[in-house]
């Protein structure tokens, strides 16, 4: 049995990468999974992948679901379309499209075929993580309600700014914790 490994780079930043490992005996539904786990997204939206050339340019469809489009050709269904059936050579690229409102857009290529599965992995995985994945929903999910505190906590008004700060040039006579003036290391000259 063939185990695959795609290496699925975000479109917009090609150092954002996940490498995820698949048998040939899977659909693309469980490709589609794998990079949506992988990129730490949700399964609410539509999907769809392309078979591309080394080019990019979009070939066959292998969609989630049936849509209302006009096809010159209905494309496959995911959950009915091998994985394996689908690579035409040793480099195969898809383009795979995630939530057709916000247009995420992948780059998917063949990078590896293993002859031999790894008895501890369940496939599919993934078996590398490159760089900071995008939010799927913007920066919305990362603020919340703690943010909003600690910028509170170091928002430094004009008034506390003054207060434990003197103006340049100025030198404060602030003791150590030791007892001695600040600057003060406590070692005599002879000690070194």
């Amino acid at each position: 049995m063939a185990i695959l490994k795609f290496r699925i780079y975000w479109e917009e930043d090609e150092s954002v990468y996940r490498d995820v490992v698949i048998r040939h005996t899977q659909t693309f539904l469980d490709l589609h999974t794998a990079i949506l786990k992988s990129y730490e997204f949700d399964q609410k939206h539509k999907a769809t992948f392309y078979r591309s050339n080394d080019n990019w340019q979009k070939g066959r469809e292998i969609s989630l679901e049936k849509y209302d489009k006009d096809y010159k050709a209905e494309p496959l269904l995911m959950a009915e379309t091998i994985i394996g059936s689908q690579v035409m050579d040793p480099n195969q690229k898809f383009i795979y499209e995630y939530d057709f409102n916000k247009n995420w857009h992948f780059m998917v290529e063949l990078i590896h075929i293993d002859k031999e599965e790894n008895k501890k992995l369940t496939y599919p995985v993934c078996v590398r993580t490159e760089g900071i994945a995008p939010s799927q929903y913007g920066t919305k999910g990362l603020i919340d309600s703690r943010l909003a505190e600690m910028e509170e906590k170091y928002d430094l008004q004009p008034e506390a700014m003054r207060e434990g700060f003197g103006e340049e040039g100025e030198e404060d006579d602030l003791m150590t914790d030791d007892g001695g003036e600040s600057g003060d290391t406590g070692a005599s000259d002879d000690q070194f």
